[in-house]
This record gives structure tokens, C-alpha cells and sequence, in this order.
């Protein structure tokens, strides 16, 4: 009999949302994280933004698992007692011209079954008086969290459910096995290695390398991941109170473009850009030289800020599946039955909206593995 049920690779939210589902039925359970605690990477690196499911395909992992993942969100924080504010979120039309691709937009959102409406100027403006705008899209369901608060309570129901959490353990071998797998690791420069039914390989940035581990060739299956570096600046305090409610322009080409966003100390941070990285670099450093090329970003959509209004903040990286200048693709979610690899489930190029999905993600993978 193998010595877990399920291993988790990775303790980043979606493995942490995870193991609190799959500890509901389970009480053999690890989750191997290499770092010293979990959420070191993306999920503690981004703009903690609930999505309501306006930009994704219709019928894709990321517009079906958003909606859920939305609503399952907005009911744990307010059952726990997670921060967070369903504070809404304005897609603004800086010129005419952006004014097809924003109806476009409402009508994917509403497609996806998103609640949405289409503003004119004078009805945005209304609403934020200080933005730049020729016609809006209003979103009442957009909102933030704090994603260290939301990680916190899915460890804690896992280590409730008996879930083992294993810190600085760095999986370097899964062999496949007559009643599961084999799992090498490494601690402290010491191998050992223990048995598994089950893997689900939630490991983030490094999904793609334990695909392989796996003896999956990553590039004949398409995992092969680029790393999208994404950049925030903060607003000097004079200029915070500019914006009430997330403001984002219309999406010209990767990621949804430079936005603003309300942080829990109060603070108007914009953000992310796009730069990608060499691969496996993990740059976490904000040039500061970048702030007036933010600043003529955000001036698309408020005009008030300048590049001496800005200071560098944080950054954070993203699995991206997609090369720079190709077309977004949809998360990985998969069981590996057809590679012979039964009870394995890669995740991978969980990007944008991971967090907004992670309670819904962990439904789908415990189905999966049912």
C-alpha cells in the first residue's frame, strides 16, 4: 500500500486549495513545497484581484473556472473572515477608436455569464471623475483580497484534515509504480524518496520541469512554459485618492494592460507590465527607469499621474504557456490517463486567473482524481 493517497507538488494557492479539498475525504495527504513556506512565488506576487470572467474564451478552463471560482471566493471570505472588498471595476475606452474592442469585451463578459454594464462617458465620469474616457464597462464583481490572508486559511484546513505540509523539499524523481508512484526529494542535500496513488503537480513556475520528471517530453506536449515578469509602481500619497475602484484601459496585447488598484494599506499601485524573462530567471527587481514608459501607460487612463509621481514597488512572475507575441492560451488542467500516467494531474500555465479560480480549480482536480 503506498505510503499517501495524494501528493501535492507545490504550495502555492491553487496546491494549498487543493489539499483543503482533497483532505475532506482523504487523511493521507502531503504537500511538498521546495521554498520555506508556501506562497513564496506568483501567488504572494500579483495584484490580488478577483476577476468576474470578462476576458477569457467562453467555454474555456479560465472563463468557466473564474465564474465558479468568483463565487466561491466571495462566500470563503466572508465565512472566514478573509479581507477583501467587492470594490468593482471600470474597463475604460481611452479614445474612439477602442470603443469596438470594449463592446467585444461586454460581450464575451456577458457570454461567460458575467453581470456587466455598458457606460457612456458621462456615466463613467460620474463615477470616477478623474479618469480618461470616451465609454466604459462597469463590473460590479470585481474585487480584491488578500491573497496571504486566503492561503493562510486553506493551510490551515488542510493541517486541519490531517494534510502534511513539507517545507525546503525539492522533488527530483517520479517514477511510475504498480500501485502509484515513486517520489524522489531532496532535503537538506539529503535523497529519499516514498510512494504515492496519486501526484497533482501544482508547482507553479516549475510545472513544466516535473512534468518531465514524469517522462513527459514537455515540448512534443505543448507544457513548455516562458516566464512573463510583470512590474508595479506606487503613487506618491498626495495622488491616491484619484481612482475609488480598480480602473483598466481596453487590452491591447499581452496581459490586460497597466492598471490601477487600491492596496490594503491604501496605497494607488499600477501595474503589471510585461517583460519576458531569459528562461528559468527568477528577476524579481522594478527598474526604476521604467516609470515614465508607466507613466504615459497609465496616462491612457489617468491623465493626473506623471512619472515623478511614481516609485518602484514589487514584481511578480507568471507561467505563461504562450511565447511572447502569440495568442493567450487556456490553463493545463490534466489527467494523464492517455500517457499511461493514471493518478497524475499536471497543472500547468496556471497564470491569470489562478487566484480568482483556486477554490474552483481544486473542485475540478478532486473530481478528476475521484
Amino acid at each position: 500500500m503506498p505510503d499517501f493517497e495524494y501528493t501535492i507538488i507545490g504550495a502555492g494557492v491553487v496546491g494549498l486549495a487543493i489539499a483543503a479539498e482533497v483532505a475532506r475525504h482523504s487523511r493521507h495527504v502531503v504537500v511538498l513545497e521546495k521554498n520555506p513556506r508556501y506562497g513564496l512565488e506568483t501567488s504572494s506576487r500579483n495584484s490580488e484581484v478577483i476577476h468576474a470572467g470578462i476576458y477569457y474564451p467562453p467555454g474555456s478552463l479560465k472563463a468557466l473556472l473564474c465564474v465558479e471560482g468568483r463565487d466561491l471566493l466571495y462566500r470563503i471570505c466572508g465565512e472566514r473572515g478573509i479581507s477583501h472588498n467587492r470594490c468593482s471595476k471600470l474597463i475604460t475606452a481611452s479614445k474612439e477608436s477602442e470603443l469596438p474592442r470594449l463592446e467585444a469585451l461586454y460581450r464575451n463578459g456577458r457570454e461567460n455569464g458575467v453581470r456587466l454594464q455598458m457606460l457612456t462617458k458621462e456615466e463613467a465620469l460620474a463615477l470616477e471623475p478623474n479618469i480618461r474616457t470616451v465609454g466604459a464597462i462597469h463590473s460590479p464583481d470585481t474585487g480584491v483580497l488578500s491573497a496571504h490572508e486566503l492561503m493562510d486559511s486553506f493551510a490551515h484546513r488542510a493541517v486541519e484534515g490531517g494534510v502534511t505540509l513539507q517545507f525546503r523539499c525539492e522533488v527530483t524523481g517520479i517514477s511510475r509504480q504498480p500501485e502509484g508512484y515513486r517520489v524522489t526529494i531532496r532535503e537538506n542535500g539529503v535523497e529519499s524518496s516514498f510512494t504515492s496513488e496519486k501526484i497533482v503537480n501544482a508547482a507553479g513556475l516549475h510545472s513544466d520541469e516535473v512534468a518531465g520528471l514524469a517522462g513527459i517530453d514537455i515540448d512534443e506536449a505543448g507544457y513548455r512554459l516562458s516566464y512573463a515578469k510583470g512590474s508595479y509602481f506606487a503613487v506618491t500619497p498626495a495622488k491616491a485618492n484619484l481612482v475609488s475602484r480598480l480602473i483598466y484601459p481596453v487590452p491591447q496585447n499581452e496581459g490586460l494592460g497597466v492598471h490601477a488598484l487600491r492596496d490594503w494599506g491604501g496605497r494607488l499601485k499600477f501595474g503589471p507590465d510585461v517583460e519576458y524573462l531569459e528562461p528559468r530567471v527568477l528577476d524579481y527587481r522594478v527598474d526604476p527607469s521604467k516609470a515614465p514608459a508607466f507613466a504615459e501607460s497609465i496616462q491612457r487612463i489617468l491623465p493626473g499621474i506623471t512619472a515623478d509621481d511614481l516609485t518602484p514597488d514589487m514584481s511578480g512572475i507568471r507561467p505563461k504557456l504562450q511565447k511572447k507575441g502569440d495568442p493567450p492560451r487556456d490553463f493545463v488542467i490534466c489527467h494523464e490517463k492517455e500517457r499511461g500516467l493514471e493518478g497524475l494531474v499536471n497543472l500547468i500555465g496556471i497564470d491569470s486567473p489562478g487566484l480568482t479560480a483556486s477554490p474552483a480549480i481544486a473542485r475540478y482536480v478532486a473530481g478528476l482524481l475521484k
